[in-house]
């Protein structure tokens, strides 16, 4: 059997259960995230361990990137909880995509726990070359 006294986190457990902190419907807890940007496209990596790939969940409106993905509490009545730190229920995010992503061609992949969103850049926010002439010769100036 395990056993751990840990009187701190217990009072945090009874805290969350009481206030709704665990992620319900009404109060979905958070997800960690990393986010970078590499090359021509944003990476976003969601921790969602344990969780099933049809209960993730992905929306986008009006730029407006939304992750919801549930962890189901088990309901056996033959199970007797020794420790139980595994939030349950629902997790959600929202991030915000500027006018410079390209939010039609959104791709996302999920592996080993990890909910990998790719976002790419925009045409119009890439950068280019604008030719500049003058005098005699025409100049290339990075924008």
């Amino acid at each position: 059997m395990l056993m751990r006294t840990d009187p701190f986190r217990q009072l945090e457990r009874m805290t969350q259960n009481l206030f709704g902190g665990e992620g319900t419907l009404s109060r979905p807890a958070a997800m960690p995230m990393d986010a970078y940007r590499k090359g021509d496209e944003f990476v976003i990596s969601f921790d969602l361990p344990g969780i099933p790939a049809d209960s993730i969940d992905l929306n986008v409106e009006r730029n407006m990137l939304t992750v919801r993905a549930q962890r189901a509490a088990e309901t056996d009545d033959q199970i007797q909880w020794q420790i139980a730190e595994r939030p349950r229920g629902v997790f959600s995010r929202q991030i915000f995509l500027g006018e410079s992503l390209d939010s039609e061609r959104i791709q996302a992949t999920y592996d080993a726990g990890v909910l990998t969103v790719r976002v790419p850049v925009a045409e119009t926010a890439q950068p280019r070359k604008i030719t500049v002439s003058g005098g005699d010769q025409p100049q290339q100036i990075d924008a």
